[in-house]
């Protein structure tokens, strides 16, 4: 089974229209076109009724007492966790294709519309309705996909990983609103094969202008 995309190289640098966030030319930040990335598969394995679609960023902080302060960098070695950014099951597995802005196409404040999408899918809660929750221009449900918008002064480069499980199950059963931990639980005994897609994406200028 094989993951890959005509976005970017597995590995390389997110292209910024895929992302949240990107660098302003005043030299501050802002949101960017939040495109969701196409996606193609091979090589299923037999049985396969459904896909599910994880996407994460394994390198987010786990205290935010640093992040986006202009004065000082995020450190190296503060522990890290998981940040969901798109949350994606009941996808048939054919077409072996997601289009580019097939899911996502702008930052929607208060976030887009769900669990229901496209072709019978369903999208869970992403990790920005936990980010915004105390932004009273931002807050609520953020479902489906929204691209990375990490610590402008992080400094770690952070690497966003997709990854596609081929399922027996046509339904994945999980109701009503679901996390991407949700999920990861649910698909326990039921994966048929996996796959991988990677990329990264720094908002800190240093990184960013480093040879």
């Amino acid at each position: 089974m094989e993951l890959w995309s005509e976005s970017w190289t597995n590995g390389d640098r997110i292209p910024e229209r895929f992302a949240a966030g990107r660098l302003l030319p005043d030299g501050g930040v802002g949101f960017s076109d939040n495109l969701n990335p196409h996606l193609a598969w091979r090589d299923l394995p037999e049985g396969a009724q459904s896909m599910v679609l994880i996407c994460h960023d394994f390198d987010v902080p786990s205290r935010a007492d640093d992040v986006n302060q202009p004065d000082r960098e995020v450190p190296v070695d503060l522990p890290r966790v998981d940040f969901f950014h798109w949350v994606l099951i009941d996808l048939p597995p054919r077409p072996t294709v997601i289009a580019e802005g097939e899911f996502s196409r702008g930052f929607t404040p208060r976030g887009k519309p769900g669990p229901g999408a496209i072709n019978g899918a369903r999208q869970g809660l992403n990790d920005y309705t936990g980010w915004f929750a105390s932004d009273p221009e931002r807050a609520g449900q953020y479902f489906g996909y929204d691209g990375p918008f990490p610590p402008f002064n992080d400094s770690l480069v952070h690497h966003y990983v997709f990854t596609l499980y081929a399922v027996a199950d046509a339904r994945l059963p999980v109701e009503g609103v679901f996390t991407g931990h949700d999920v990861r639980a649910a698909l326990a005994g039921r994966v048929l094969g996996a796959a991988t897609f990677s990329g990264t994406y720094t908002l800190n200028r240093r990184l960013v202008s480093a040879p």
